[in-house]
């Protein structure tokens, strides 16, 4: 299972659609694997779908989510003028680091550091 973020382009002054992650994995089809879809309406600095599928490879993963992401744009009346910016697997931290990670790095306690 992958995790694909869909940086979607809002037109200036409008929100994403309360409903469009549900619009979208209703216009889902069954042989794109999608399982669920999340939004993230205030992510920074693009509104995001996270779409969770299963694919053989990260490139088809991607490939369905933005046409998944397409479609929903298209169809989607409260959507005219948005864009797709782009559908990728997130960069994340490793587990522990970054901003819901400690400060320092578990390898070198505090204790340790130089000031």
């Amino acid at each position: 299972m992958y995790l694909i973020h869909a940086q979607l382009l809002a037109p200036p002054g409008t929100t994403l659609p309360a409903d469009a992650a549900r619009y979208a994995l209703a216009l889902a089809r069954p042989h794109e694997g999608v399982e669920h879809v999340t939004p993230h309406p205030h992510a920074l600095p693009h509104p995001v779908l996270g779409v969770f599928l299963v694919a053989d490879s990260l490139h088809e993963a991607e490939d369905r989510a933005a046409a998944l992401c397409r479609r929903l744009l298209e169809c989607h009346e409260g959507m005219a003028g948005w864009g797709l910016r782009r559908a990728e697997v997130p960069l994340l931290a490793p587990l522990g680091h970054g901003p819901l990670g400690p400060l320092e790095s578990p390898s070198t306690p505090s204790e340790l550091r130089r000031k």
